[in-house]
């Protein structure tokens, strides 16, 4: 079956020419082509001194970096780039393409949540990280930000976490945060000795985001990249057949490795985040489960009493205003009797980019033989779409984006799953311009609201065979071109010190446009 090459880099922290350079040395060595790269969160899309102002890092962190160039065209992306935001971004830009887009030419943002396609493989993330005071709060805040805005906006709300629950499974799902619990599915002994001060976090219940766990085990996807704890580190989750999760210890197999090196020594140099230590959360409330549409979701527990802080990693950014305790996930539950081919996602974190650390790797995911190229060095690209089921959950849930502290109650379950359906139909018309009414199987007459959700829990994928795959492929660039919105670095403005204003972005507009919904994101 053929297959695609995809990079998975870990924390960016605005590498981009070495991420870059890695790959070249990996194609060369090993004589084939990458055809994506996907950065799991801190990508540092900094265009000018003044975006700067916007990161959330201690001053003495503060460098403007090189993504700069790719975004005023000096350089170019040498292959497609798919990122998602983490807690280290200059967020007044990622808010700009909320929904996704651009950031310069051949690399695109997956948005604050979002699902595209590449080459007919399913790619959904979630930007940001978890802090449950912030979880059931609507988009807020407003530039210019202050030491708390500056940080609660890249907090991921519940709000999204609700829209990514209803996706049929994603092949890939990307987060900064790891899901919490993950840790146990792997080689937790080789994790301790490798990342010491974990220790704490591991043993009280305090590591990884409930959502991110919930996600997974609703979603099930194929393959889950994360990164945000400056480690490499790989497990293998089986879903059971009525949503339990078992753990091994294995390696996950279909790697190939870029850095080789660990090294077990505190780098003093390295920007490690204790910023995201999280106490004395409130409990959060359940999302909606992706498995059957009148299934509860899975609750996440409860919160705990307040422990003990962590001993503090010396290497790490310690931002003060972000340090509370999180609610203690869920213990691994014990492993049912396994069916016959059990559900695995594999789970893959990477390290930032630095010399002889794991921060880059390179997998092989299948595709359809239609994208297959005749040459592992062709320099055909990569089909790059929209995602239609993706598409009509924007569409559905449109009306609960907030852009105020308060979020408006959620439909349940059901309602929002029929509410997706009928958006379906609306993409299918307005989008794909396809007519007639859609069954969510192989065309004719429409059937029941549980058609197009069908087997979810066992895996399955939306089925778009039934206007033909060539309709379907709405390519990214037939709505949405890059086009620069903040001027280039200028070191002699008298402003560099201060926040920008909001740029409207044409990328947002074309996008809400296309989907005919209100562009909230305009401030």
């Amino acid at each position: 079956m053929p297959s695609m090459k995809i990079a998975v880099e870990g924390c960016c922290h605005g590498e981009l020419p070495k991420i870059y350079s890695e790959i070249q040395h990996l194609e060369r060595q090993n004589n084939y082509k990458v055809d994506l790269l996907l950065v799991c969160g801190d990508f540092q899309a900094i265009r000018n001194e003044r975006d700067l102002q916007c990161l959330a890092v201690p001053d003495k962190y503060r460098k403007l970096g090189e993504f700069y160039k790719y975004y005023t065209g000096e350089e170019a992306a040498p292959v497609l780039t798919i990122v998602i935001g983490g807690n280290h971004e200059a967020s007044n830009f990622f808010w700009e393409l909320y929904h996704g887009g651009w950031l310069a030419s051949n690399i695109y943002f997956l948005g604050h949540a979002g699902c595209v396609q590449v080459n007919g493989v399913r790619i959904a993330g979630a930007s940001g990280i978890f802090k449950g005071f912030d979880f059931k709060q609507g988009h807020w805040e407003k530039l210019p930000y202050d030491r708390s805005s500056m940080r609660s906006i890249y907090h991921i709300r519940e709000f999204n976490v609700r829209r990514l629950s209803l996706l049929s499974t994603p092949s890939i799902f990307l987060s900064h945060d790891w899901p919490a619990s993950i840790e146990h599915y792997g080689n937790l002994p080789s994790l301790l000795r490798m990342k010491k001060f974990l220790r704490q976090d591991i043993d009280s219940g305090k590591l990884g985001s409930p959502p991110m766990w919930g996600l997974l085990t609703t979603l099930k996807p194929d393959w889950w990249f994360a990164a945000h704890l400056h480690v490499r580190y790989e497990a293998a989750v089986r879903h059971g057949p009525q949503g339990g999760e078992d753990g091994g210890g294995e390696e996950v197999e279909g790697v190939e490795e870029g850095a080789k090196e660990i090294v077990k020594e505190v780098n003093p140099d390295e920007i490690v985040i204790d910023d995201d230590e999280d106490f004395a959360d409130p409990p959060v409330a359940p999302t909606p489960s992706s498995a059957q549409p009148s299934k509860p979701a899975e609750p996440v527990p409860a919160a705990q009493p307040p422990q003990d802080h962590p001993p503090i990693n010396p290497d790490e950014i310690t931002i003060d205003e972000e340090e509370e305790e999180v609610i203690r996930p869920p213990p691994p539950p014990v492993a049912p009797e396994r069916p016959q081919e059990p559900k695995v996602t594999k789970f893959l974190a990477l390290d930032k980019c630095l010399p002889n650390r794991h921060f880059l790797e390179v997998i092989d995911i299948p595709i359809s033989t239609e994208y297959a190229s005749s040459s592992p060095q062709s320099s055909q690209s990569p089909k790059f779409t929209f995602d239609p089921e993706w598409l009509a959950i924007t569409r559905a849930f449109h009306p609960w984006l907030s852009t105020g502290k308060t979020q408006p109650p959620f439909p349940d379950e059901k309602s929002a799953r029929e509410m997706v359906r009928e958006e379906m139909e609306w993409v299918r018309t307005h989008v794909y311009g396809i007519k007639g009414q859609w069954d969510g199987e192989g065309g004719g007459k429409a059937g029941s609201s549980d058609d197009m959700h069908e087997d979810k829990g066992k895996g399955k994928q939306l089925d778009t065979s039934f206007v033909g795959l060539e309709k379907l492929l709405k390519e990214i660039t037939d709505c949405q071109v890059f086009s620069a919105t903040a001027p280039p670095p200028d070191p002699q403005s008298p402003e560099k010190g201060q926040q920008p204003p909001f740029y409207p972005n044409p990328q947002t507009e074309a996008f809400c446009s296309m989907l005919g919904i209100q562009n909230k994101i305009v401030r």
